[in-house]
């Protein structure tokens, strides 16, 4: 049996060091900071509370976390919690192999990465404007900005990509603008009425 090389993440002062996870051949996931058998359920938990691990083949002593976190997202799919669009999935299979297969990763972790900053942008905003009464901000927003900006960079990798944006930019600021007046009207109906009682 080879001894696995391990090469950890980079954690930063104060972080935790990742949690060292073995895969055996039966399947089983060995969580070696608690001592005790794991499932990709509980791998899932740990992403959304930012807990980093990494993942190896208990044989071989390969870093298999990509693949693993790929297996959480195919269960989390097929449990009907469908967050990647299928024109999305498409585009993505098309970009194996192609020329630029390279620039796929960075631009989506940038992609990610900008979406997390702006979810917390907008949450700090409406927490400081609206103070409890709304504190999750306006994701359904955020989610659309961030949607537009996709379909933007896959109609660039591929050049007959026709999206779903619309052909006038101003129709998008029009439908922003009175969505936010709508959920402002809204907001403010609630107040009122949190007053009268």
């Amino acid at each position: 049996m080879a001894v696995p090389l391990e090469t950890l993440p980079e954690t930063k002062p104060g972080d935790k060091p990742p949690v060292v996870v073995k895969k055996y051949a039966n399947r089983r996931l060995y969580n070696t900071e608690s001592s005790s058998y794991i499932t990709l359920e509980n791998l899932a938990e740990m992403v959304r509370q930012g807990r980093d691990f990494v993942v190896y083949d208990a044989k071989t002593g390969d870093d298999i976390t990509r693949g693993v976190l790929t297996q959480i997202i195919v269960e989390e799919e097929g449990k009907g919690q469908n967050l990647l669009p299928i024109t999305f999935l498409r585009q993505l299979i098309g970009l194996y192999g192609g020329s630029m297969q390279g620039l796929v990763p960075k631009y989506l972790e940038h992609a990610m990465t900008s979406f997390a900053q702006q979810q917390e942008q907008m949450r700090t905003a409406m927490q400081k404007t609206m103070g409890s009464l709304f504190p999750f901000g306006n994701i359904e927003e955020v989610g659309r900005q961030n949607m537009a900006m996709m379909e933007r960079a896959f109609s660039m990798f591929t050049p007959f990509y026709r999206g779903t944006e619309p052909t006038n930019p101003s129709d998008v600021h029009e439908s922003e603008i009175e969505a936010l007046r709508s959920e402002i009207e809204r907001l403010r109906v609630e107040l009122e009425s949190a007053k009268k009682k």
